[in-house]
């Protein structure tokens, strides 16, 4: 059942998710009052939407969980050295699109990283790769086609590593210089 409310403080408070949802069915109510036709229309569409994106994003949800589940902080450290080759671009490449929460959140974290020797390369092949997310990919096939976002995820995941590899010579520079 989907929860509306959290305690916060020994009061319940509106979740901002229960929050949109109320909106959403408010606004759907208003428009009915006003024009009932266009508003069924509506309503039709977005079951559909829904619908047709349904299986892929509890498909998603199901992978992000798994990751979350097997793969802890300390791997991360020791997968993305500062001399890890291939395999340590690999793991941040995949692991930033895993990646989930606000990017704020993650900072602390790749500090941490990079004080524990994570290279320059990985971390900014981590971040772009935030960018590519899962979940929106039913959502974007939907509204742009496969050959799009296909061609979009591939030179994202490309653009990724060549940055990452950009980052570390000027990191390199740096220190010589």
């Amino acid at each position: 059942m989907v929860q509306f409310f959290s305690k916060s403080e020994g009061h319940p408070r509106m979740k901002s998710g229960g929050l949109f949802a109320i909106g959403v069915m408010l606004l759907y109510a208003i428009l009915f009052a006003l024009c009932p036709e266009k508003t069924l229309l509506a309503l039709k569409a977005s079951i559909k939407v829904a619908v047709s994106l349904g299986a892929p994003l509890l498909l998603v949800s199901v992978v992000l969980f798994l990751a979350n589940c097997f793969i802890r902080p300390a791997q991360v450290g020791t997968l993305l050295g500062s001399h890890v080759g291939v395999r340590g671009i690999l793991f941040a490449l995949f692991a930033g699109i895993l990646s989930a929460g606000p990017i704020f959140a993650w900072y602390p974290l790749l500090k941490e990283l990079k004080q524990q020797g994570a290279g320059e390369a990985t971390i900014a092949v981590f971040l772009y790769n935030r960018a590519v997310k899962p979940f929106l990919l039913p959502v974007m096939v939907t509204y742009y086609g496969w050959h799009y976002v296909v061609v979009l995820t591939v030179l994202m995941l490309l653009g990724s590593i060549v940055l990452g590899y950009i980052v570390q010579l000027l990191a390199l520079s740096r220190r010589n210089a």
